[in-house]
């Protein structure tokens, strides 16, 4: 019978103490880049840690003072074009940093935020960077009480827990039914993904006709519904609201992939965009690049934002006995007129 190869155990300090030929006090100083120690010994310790594999637990470490080198990045979704921008932008800055981004997706619902939020507090991050304002009272109170830069990240029309960085949604809304008004369209259909729990695309249909209705125009029809962004269901969609409403001149859509939809369903019908119907979405996704009209759209500056809201989270961890709190950082979305919006 062949003899077992005795279990295998995690490698400690005192295997890299022992392969390298100082204590393992020393170690950990090295491996934890503390204390006065000469770069010849500090080139012997992780040479010896390098050959033997061995991996320094930085939770254990960072447990007796209370945070982790990890970054809780809380998102609605990954299927969502916008966040893997976002996530660039965060990982862009923390890559210069010993901070790490560990993300958590809560898929629009307020129940699983605060699963993920309270999971990913209990291994002490350094900090949050969490998607938009609107949280349950508990989630709310885990983000007040967790002692940590919090960055609200997407929207700034609320009051943060902490810090928020990203665009006025009502504005933007309000800006881009200016633009359809000015180009004289009158009968104006919204299209809408994720409401009401997408709590931005609410706040821009609330100042899209806010502008609307200054300017003496309703809304002459609207469709929502409770899917991911998609192209067929933009196609879906539009077929629904023009033949429900055949005499509505433009089609405006919380998002670019389903406004890509309907502009690809316009023109398989011949009709004429933007001189018979102007479409417009929302998010500047470069993935529409290739479409056969260029989609009149809206830039959020969502790597502009993952950027920001990580630069708080790294100053404050930089500089542990900083005020770090407290910052309000709006972005001002710019807008694309396309080729299915201006009629010139």
């Amino acid at each position: 019978m062949a003899n077992t190869p005795p279990p295998r155990r995690p490698l400690t300090l005192r295997d890299v103490s022992e392969a390298s030929g100082v204590s393992e006090m020393t170690v950990s100083r090295v491996l934890r880049n503390r204390g006065d120690v000469s770069e010849a010994t500090r080139a012997r310790v992780r040479e010896a840690a390098k050959k033997l594999g061995y991996v320094p637990n930085k939770i254990a470490g960072g447990l007796a003072s209370s945070r982790v080198n990890l970054v809780a990045v809380i998102i609605p979704s990954m299927s969502n074009l916008v966040f893997p921008e976002v996530l660039t932008g965060i990982s862009e800055v923390l890559d210069d940093t010993e901070l790490q981004p560990v993300v958590g997706f809560t898929n629009y619902l307020p129940e699983r935020e605060e699963k993920v939020l309270y999971e990913m507090l209990s291994w002490r991050p350094s900090g949050v960077i969490i998607a938009g304002l609107e949280h349950t009272p508990p989630a709310r109170a885990m983000l007040a009480s967790a002692g940590i830069p919090v960055v609200e990240i997407m929207d700034t029309d609320g009051e943060p827990v902490d810090s928020m960085v990203g665009i006025s949604h009502r504005r933007a809304g309000r800006e881009m039914a200016r633009a359809i008004v000015q180009q004289g369209y009158k009968r104006i259909a919204f299209l809408g993904t994720k409401m009401p729990l997408d709590h931005r695309a609410r706040k821009r249909f609330e100042g899209f006709t806010e502008a609307l209705a200054k300017a003496g125009i309703e809304v002459a029809d609207q469709e929502f519904y409770s899917g991911g962004s998609a192209l067929a269901k933009g196609r879906e969609m539009t077929e629904a609201v023009l033949k429900r409403t055949p005499d509505i001149d433009f089609l405006y859509y919380s998002n670019d992939m389903i406004g890509a939809g309907g502009l690809l369903w316009c023109l398989d019908q011949g009709i004429d965009v933007p001189g018979q119907i102007g479409l417009a979405g929302f998010n500047g996704v470069d993935l529409l690049e290739g479409l056969p009209m260029a989609l009149a759209t809206m830039d959020a500056r969502r790597r502009e934002i993952g950027r920001k809201a990580a630069e708080i989270v790294a100053a404050a961890a930089a500089d542990e006995g900083a005020d770090a709190g407290g910052h309000v950082v709006e972005l001002e979305p710019s807008l694309s007129l396309g080729q299915t919006l201006s009629r010139v």
